[in-house]
């Protein structure tokens, strides 16, 4: 498990990266974007699961957490982009 913010950080930033090879495509921001929204998804994830009972005492579980926090955020920012257009 990541040792605090700098870890969800650090996993963030991979995590932007899967989630752009899990949902490809055009995105309204680019690259650098995509990495920042992974971050983003990567530090809700590291402190919603717990909450919710989820056990991220491992790497991978803590990788797969914060990759499906960043695809969900990823999502949900194309479709509000998407409205604007």
């Amino acid at each position: 498990m990541p040792e605090g913010i700098l870890g969800w950080i650090l996993i963030g930033l991979v995590a932007g990266v899967l989630g752009k090879i899990i949902m490809p495509g055009k995105d309204p921001g680019g690259i650098i974007v995509t990495i920042l929204i992974g971050i983003a998804g990567a530090l809700l994830a590291g402190f919603i699961a717990p909450q919710i009972g989820v056990d991220l005492s491992t790497t991978f579980r803590s990788y797969a957490a914060a990759t499906l926090g960043a695809v969900v955020l990823l999502a949900l920012y194309r479709l509000v982009m998407a409205r604007r257009t």
